[in-house]
């Protein structure tokens, strides 16, 4: 029996699937209600909605109707943003997948998504690794920024998350993939502002239906050749979970 998220499912990136490689070995145990942030073409709701009593938020909505077929029936996707969700839906897990550099200010949609986040629950965020990195397809993107892992760390530790754990991925395929994206946006004009470049990005470069189990095989020995450099800075992202301190509780 294959474990949940590891069949082929909706196709994810090469990159993506390096991602998903930490995600899933850092999300908490399954049958929490979990709430996704920017869930782009809903390639990774699909999965997450079969551990999960999951709700997906996506804005845009070309990739919402492409989310919304992938999720269905197992979850349940919105077709709107994290300030658009009421306060009184709280979640066990909140998680957000390369959104956090796409907020200008991000301390503040930190907070925010925070709020729909139980006390004791847990954070998941994957964020662009490396400011010295930051180039053409950041800014093609809609990206404000890339984070060190001490950037990170301290935006969620101020957050009162605790417990943290950041790995760092994508080394060495994902660094090949980010050079050959900068090459393509390096030739093309960012006219439209850092919102409709953000509301694209979860398409760009985005693969077809049918090459889910070609981009998972094609990227297995890599998921598994990235491992050993989870603590540095060779990587082209950064995974972090944390714990949101609960309310009665004093920081350290």
């Amino acid at each position: 029996m294959r474990a949940p998220g590891l069949h082929a499912g909706p196709p994810l990136s090469l990159s993506a699937w390096l991602r998903y490689d930490v995600v899933r070995r850092l999300l908490p145990p399954a049958h929490n209600r979990l709430l996704e942030i920017g869930a782009g073409l809903g390639s990774i709701g699909a999965r997450l909605a079969e551990r999960f009593d999951y709700v997906g938020l996506e804005p845009d909505p070309v990739s919402f109707a492409t989310a919304e077929r992938r999720v269905h029936p197992r979850g349940r996707m919105l077709n709107c943003t994290a300030e658009d969700l009421p306060p009184t839906e709280i979640f066990d897990i909140v998680c957000a997948f390369e959104v956090l550099e796409h907020m200008e200010d991000d301390a503040a949609a930190l907070s925010h998504w925070l709020s729909h986040l139980r006390p004791g629950g847990w954070m998941l965020v994957s964020v662009p690794q490396g400011r010295h990195r930051y180039g053409p397809q950041d800014e093609w993107v809609g990206h404000y920024r890339r984070y060190d892992r001490s950037d990170l760390e301290s935006l969620l530790d101020n957050a009162r998350l605790r417990e943290l754990t950041t790995t760092s991925y994508g080394f060495p395929l994902g660094n090949t993939l980010e050079f050959a994206r900068d090459t393509i946006a390096r030739r093309r004009v960012a006219s439209a502002s850092p919102d409709e470049r953000t509301a694209g990005s979860g398409r760009w470069l985005q693969p077809p239906d049918w090459a889910g189990a070609a981009t998972r095989a094609a990227t297995f020995p890599f998921r598994v050749a990235q491992r050993p450099f989870a603590g540095t800075s060779l990587g082209t992202g950064l995974v972090a979970r944390g714990r949101l301190l609960a309310a009665d509780a004093q920081p350290c």
